[in-house]
């Protein structure tokens, strides 16, 4: 018994002290398992953000009346060529893009009538993965201040700018003489789309800076307007849904597959 006693009292001190390391934790450990909460929380911030992403599986196909949206539409989805004519409702198939993935999306092509544009945008903006803008390039310049008009509507739009969506603008119908060229439409849409952000900077605002509900400022105050400002990634590709002879003729839509299947 005196044996156990004297080891007891041997032991004793080092029993202290694991019983006040384990009180007062060490600094240095404490340290460590603070970075590792904050990468445990840093992985999960970045999965959610991932999985609200690939949750996101439609390209929105946007555009005024008569910019070939419905022939491209069709063109992506069969490769034929087909009459087509304004329509008043959505149409929607899924899409498998050209990529190693095997990547599929939905396309929905929008109805463009002034009237119900707007409408089915917000009906479909939350589930949207990127937006293509579709311009006929012939029309153009006859139709600059419309085309600017929707597409700032486009561009303050709360969700696509929170989402950030990568917009596509395709010039369309560059099988025909007077096209205009992509860079031209560029030049002349930042320069429409300044003149309009003037406009509507001199519009009453509300406290968190927006001018009406649901849109916010457009680029940067101070500067003249260009889309790299933008918080998302903004690019213009010409195409050509129709071909120079209607169903026999070749179609250039190339680059618009190349950017669905980047975005994909």
């Amino acid at each position: 018994m005196a044996v156990e006693g004297d080891q007891r009292r041997g032991l004793q001190p080092y029993l202290d002290s694991l019983r006040q390391e384990l009180q007062v934790p060490d600094s240095t450990l404490l340290s460590v398992l603070l970075a590792l909460l904050a990468v445990a929380l840093t992985l999960l911030v970045w999965k959610l953000i991932r999985g609200r992403k690939s949750s996101r599986r439609t390209v929105l196909l946007v555009g005024l009346c008569d910019s070939g949206k419905t022939l491209l539409f069709v063109r992506l989805l069969t490769g034929t060529y087909r009459n087509t004519q304004t329509s008043i409702t959505d149409s929607s198939a899924v899409y498998r893009v050209s990529n190693d993935k095997g990547s599929s999306v939905t396309l929905i092509d929008l109805p463009g009538h002034e009237s119900l544009r707007l409408q089915f945008l917000e009906k479909f903006k939350a589930t949207a993965r990127a937006i293509v803008f579709v311009v006929d390039s012939v029309a153009f310049q006859r139709e600059v201040k419309d085309v600017a008009e929707f597409l700032y509507q486009v561009l303050t739009d709360c969700t696509v700018l929170k989402n950030a969506l990568p917009l596509l603008i395709a010039c369309n119908k560059q099988d025909i003489t007077m096209a205009k060229s992509a860079k031209l439409i560029q030049q002349q849409l930042e320069k429409e789309l300044n003149t309009l952000r003037v406009t509507r900077s001199a519009a009453p605002s509300t406290l968190d800076g927006s001018t009406s509900s649901g849109t916010a400022q457009l680029g940067k105050k101070g500067k003249e307007f260009d889309f790299s400002q933008l918080p998302m990634k903004v690019e213009l590709v010409e195409c050509s849904a129709r071909g120079s002879k209607a169903e026999e003729g070749s179609v250039d839509i190339e680059d618009l597959e190349k950017w669905l299947a980047r975005v994909a």
